[in-house]
C-alpha cells in the first residue's frame, strides 16, 4: 500500500464529500432533527395520566384515600360518582384507567377486605401496569399513615440517573441510531453511486489496489461521522441536560471503534448493490431497523426470546449503546468498554473481508 496513491484518494474522496449537499445534509441536519425528535417526541415517562377516581360514599375516609390520589404529577384526576360516568372515557382512550372505592367502603375497611377496584386499559400494557402499581402504592400508605397495617417500606436509590429521566436513558442510544445511519447510509450512497457511473470500474482498472480505494473512501466519511458524533454529544450536554460522566477521549475512541463496523457494512452493502436506490433501502433495512429494535434502544435485550437475543450479538449498535450509556451515565467503566470495543472491531473486520471479496469478484465479472 502506497502513502501517495492513499492520500491522493482520500483528497479527492474529500472533495466530493465538501461538494455534496446529500453528505452534509445526512451528517449535521439529520443529526439535529432526530436527536429533537427522540428527545421530545420519543418518551417513557409516565406525566399527566387522566385517572378517574369513582367515588361512591361520603364517608371521611373514603374522602380521604380520594384526596390522595390528586396532588401528583403523574396523574390528572378525574372525580365521578358513579361508574357509567368513567367507562366511556376508558373505552375512547380519554381515561387510562379508574379506580373505584365502593359504597360499603368503611365496612370492607372494617373487615379487612378488599377495599377498591382499579380497572385500567390493556391495550396499553405499560402504562396499565403503572396505574395498577400506583393505586396499590397509594392504598398502602393511606394504610400505613392510620396505623391500619405495617408494610415494609423500601427506600429505593437509583444509580446514575436519580431522577428517572428516560431522556437520558434515550438521547445517547439515539445518537448510536445516528451514527449507524451516517456510516451505513452515507457510505453505502457514495460507492454505490460510484458503480451507476462507472467510475469504480475505471478505478479498479488502475494500478491502485483494493484496500487503498476501500480506506481511500472511507476514511473522509470516518472523519465526518467523529465530527457528527462530537457535534450530537455537544447538543446531548447542553441542549437536552445529559451528563458526560466519562472522559471525551474514551467517547471519541468507541465512536471510532463503532464507524469500522457501520462503515464496513455500507461498502458491503455497496459493493451487493451497486444502485443507489436498492442500496439506501438496504441500509434502512440491515442498518437501521437492527440498530433501533435489537440494540436495547427502546427494548429491553433480556426480555427477548431467546433466538433474538443470539442474533443481536451481530448488531454493532448494540455494543455501541452499551458503551455510549457507560461513558454519559456512568463512566470509564473500563471492563465493559473493553469487551465492547473487541466486538464492534471484530465485526467490522468480518464486514471489511466481506466488501474486499466482493469488490474483487465485483472487478472480475
Amino acid at each position: 500500500m502506497r502513502s501517495r496513491r492513499l492520500f491522493a484518494l482520500i483528497k479527492k474522496e474529500s472533495l466530493q464529500m465538501i461538494r455534496d449537499p446529500s453528505a452534509i445534509l445526512i451528517a449535521f441536519v439529520l443529526p439535529v432533527v432526530l436527536l429533537f425528535l427522540f428527545a421530545y417526541a420519543v418518551s417513557l415517562d409516565i406525566r399527566q395520566l387522566h385517572l378517574g377516581v369513582v367515588l361512591q360514599t361520603d364517608s371521611a375516609q373514603a374522602q380521604s384515600l380520594a384526596a390522595e390520589f390528586s396532588g401528583t404529577s403523574y396523574f390528572q384526576v378525574l372525580p365521578a360518582r358513579h361508574r357509567d360516568e368513567v367507562t366511556p372515557l376508558l373505552v375512547s382512550g380519554d381515561l387510562k384507567g379508574y379506580v373505584l372505592i365502593p359504597p360499603d367502603f368503611d365496612q370492607r375497611l372494617a373487615r379487612g377486605e378488599s377495599l377498591i377496584q382499579v380497572v385500567t386499559d390493556g391495550t396499553q400494557p405499560n402504562t396499565a401496569n403503572f396505574v395498577a402499581g400506583y393505586a396499590r402504592g397509594v392504598l398502602v400508605n393511606w394504610l400505613a399513615d392510620r396505623g391500619l397495617r405495617s408494610p415494609i417500606k423500601l427506600e429505593a436509590r437509583f444509580w446514575f440517573n436519580p431522577e428517572v429521566e428516560t431522556r437520558k436513558f434515550l438521547v445517547p442510544g439515539a445518537i448510536a441510531i445516528i451514527m449507524t445511519m451516517i456510516g451505513t447510509l452515507l457510505t453505502a450512497l457514495v460507492v454505490a453511486r460510484e458503480w451507476e457511473r462507472g467510475t469504480m470500474e475505471a478505478l479498479l482498472s488502475t494500478p491502485v489496489r483494493i484496500p487503498e480505494i476501500l480506506l481511500g473512501k472511507l476514511l473522509p466519511y470516518f472523519g465526518l461521522g467523529l465530527i457528527a458524533t462530537l457535534g450530537s454529544t455537544l447538543l446531548a450536554i447542553h441542549i437536552f441536560d445529559v451528563p458526560l460522566r466519562g472522559s471525551w477521549g474514551t467517547l471519541l475512541l468507541v465512536s471510532a471503534c463503532f464507524l469500522v463496523p457501520a462503515l464496513g457494512q455500507g461498502l458491503v452493502i455497496s459493493a451487493l448493490a451497486k444502485n443507489q436506490f436498492i442500496a439506501a433501502q438496504a441500509a434502512l433495512f440491515s442498518g437501521f431497523l437492527p440498530a433501533f429494535l435489537l440494540s436495547g434502544f427502546l427494548f429491553e435485550i433480556d426480555a427477548m426470546p431467546a433466538p433474538i437475543r443470539v442474533l443481536t450479538h451481530i448488531v454493532p449498535a448494540r455494543y455501541f449503546i452499551e458503551s455510549l450509556h457507560s461513558v454519559f451515565l456512568v463512566g470509564d467503566v473500563w471492563p465493559l468498554l473493553i469487551k465492547d470495543i473487541l466486538a464492534m472491531l471484530a465485526i467490522g473486520a468480518v464486514m471489511f473481508a466481506i466488501a474486499r471479496a466482493k469488490t474483487r469478484k465485483s472487478l472480475e465479472s
